[in-house]
């Protein structure tokens, strides 16, 4: 019977799950051997379709219609990585601009001179740096700290 059902289910498209056979007709479906025998079959209605699964999308309205509102986006919503949602440009203007905003203040305190910061400067827009903390790592590193001369006057007494 197993076969038949795959047959009449070929027959008329659908899933072996979804045909049905009449109680009564069971010794007639037996004896059918072709798909045509299967055909006259389904059309005298000894062979039918299941109805078709019933599934309310009630629920999934209402969800849409909380999302269109801008509801339920919150983390536990999100899938993929932690930097999935966000372009790759928009990860590193947010990049660059710390790096280029704490070189200036760097040169602005002088403690990296114009020539380090240019160096510097370049080095973190062709993507060297991977970060702020990377920056003062590589400083320290290199020693490119500019050392203040200290005059060593005696204080005048009066």
């Amino acid at each position: 019977m197993k076969a038949k059902k795959q047959l009449a289910a070929k027959v008329m498209k659908t899933s072996p799950k979804k045909v049905k056979f009449a109680e009564g007709a069971l010794d007639e479906i037996k004896k059918a051997i072709t798909r045509s025998d299967i055909r006259g079959l389904i059309a005298v209605k000894k062979i039918t379709l299941k109805g078709k699964n019933e599934h309310s999308k009630a629920r999934a309205r209402k969800n849409a219609a909380q999302k269109r509102k801008g509801r339920q986006q919150g983390a536990g919503s999100k899938k993929g990585k932690k930097f999935a949602t966000t372009p790759r440009k928009e990860r590193w203007m947010a990049k660059i601009r710390t790096q280029r905003s704490f070189l200036k203040e760097l040169k602005e305190k002088g403690i990296v001179s114009p020539r380090n910061y240019r160096v510097l400067y370049s080095k973190s827009g062709g993507g060297f740096f991977r970060n702020k903390r990377h920056i003062k790592l590589f400083i320290t590193e290199k020693s490119l700290i500019e050392q203040k001369e200290q005059k060593n006057e005696p204080v005048k007494k009066k």
